[in-house]
C-alpha cells in the first residue's frame, strides 16, 4: 500500500489485551493514537510558544501590525494583511497574548 510503512514496536501484554478488546484493527488503533499525540504536542507547543515568544516576534508585537505593514512592499501588502480582519491584541509581558488592550 502506497504511503504506508511497516514499523515494529514492543508493547506490553496487557496493553496489546485492552487494545484488542477494543479495537480489531490494531495498525488504525496505535495510528489514531499516535496522531491524537501528536496533535496533542503541536498544541503544548503552540501555547507555550504564545507564552513565551521568540525575540523577533516581541519585537513585531511592540512594533505594531500597521508599522509592519507598511514596511512591507506594496504588491504584498494587500496580499498578506487584512487589517480588518481579526481581533486587536497586545503581548503583554508576564501575560502573553492578550485581546483588546491598547
Amino acid at each position: 500500500m502506497a504511503g504506508v510503512e511497516r514499523v515494529t514496536v514492543t508493547l506490553p501484554h496487557e496493553l496489546v489485551r485492552d487494545i484488542d478488546r477494543r479495537e480489531k484493527n490494531r495498525s488504525k488503533f496505535v495510528a489514531e493514537a499516535i496522531r491524537q499525540e501528536l496533535d496533542r504536542r503541536r498544541r503544548a507547543e503552540l501555547r507555550r510558544s504564545l507564552q513565551n515568544p521568540h525575540p523577533e516576534s516581541a519585537e513585531l508585537a511592540e512594533q505594531g501590525l500597521e508599522e509592519w505593514v507598511r514596511g512591507l512592499p506594496e504588491e504584498d501588502a494587500g496580499a498578506l494583511v487584512d487589517s480588518s480582519a481579526g481581533k486587536p491584541v497586545q503581548w503583554v509581558p508576564g501575560e502573553g497574548w492578550v485581546e483588546g488592550r491598547e
